[in-house]
């Protein structure tokens, strides 16, 4: 029966070290299997992947061709709540307050909240995206969160579904009401013919 004390590696699937260094005789002395001299021979001296010695590397001669996601990326601006501590109570902090403040610069899709640290007095908050813990410190310090486009963009999009699906259903009533009046007529003339 094996036991743990009695667990061995399959047999071959363990090779003996190649012990470098040991004199001539045992085939990896002297440069210990580095040769002569050069970059690759000295003590920590290694090529990245894919260098070939100044030469344009192959990875940057082939064209570049497919779809790649990173086009659409988006990039939040983050801000956490102990950031928002400065803001005096009752105030407004939106992307304006928060340039101002110097809290955030630069371009980016939108601004997310996340809830590090803690809100010490109520504010106004509006923002594009916030964290779950974030939403409940604001809940607690007494303060409000509005998300600046969730809130727009959903109504309009529904609006908009709802108009194209009336006008599908149009289209389609239509063109099945067409094919039904054509049965008509053919199954007309068959019993004029039938009757001649």
């Amino acid at each position: 029966m094996i036991r743990l004390h009695s667990l061995r590696p399959r047999p071959g699937s363990r090779h003996r070290v190649k012990r470098l260094g040991c004199g001539e005789s045992s085939g990896h002395g002297k440069t210990s299997g580095k040769g002569h001299k050069g970059q690759k021979a000295r003590s920590g001296g290694s090529i990245r992947l894919g260098f070939e010695g100044g030469q344009m590397p192959l990875i940057r001669r082939l064209p570049k061709r497919g779809f790649n996601n990173a086009a659409f990326h988006k990039t939040y601006a983050v801000v956490n709540l102990s950031d928002l501590n400065d803001f005096k109570a009752a105030s407004v902090v939106n992307e304006q307050s928060l340039r101002e403040a110097g809290l955030i610069r630069g371009n980016f899709a939108g601004i997310k909240l996340l809830g590090d640290g803690e809100l010490k007095h109520a504010l106004k908050i509006e923002v594009d995206k916030i964290s779950t813990s974030a939403r409940e410190k604001i809940d607690k310090a007494g303060g409000t969160v509005e998300l600046r486009k969730a809130d727009t963009a959903p109504a309009a999009s529904t609006e908009k579904a709802a108009e194209a699906g009336s006008d599908e259903s149009g289209a389609k009533s239509s063109s099945k009401a067409k094919p039904a009046r054509k049965s008509a007529a053919k199954g007309a003339k068959s019993t004029k013919a039938k009757k001649g």
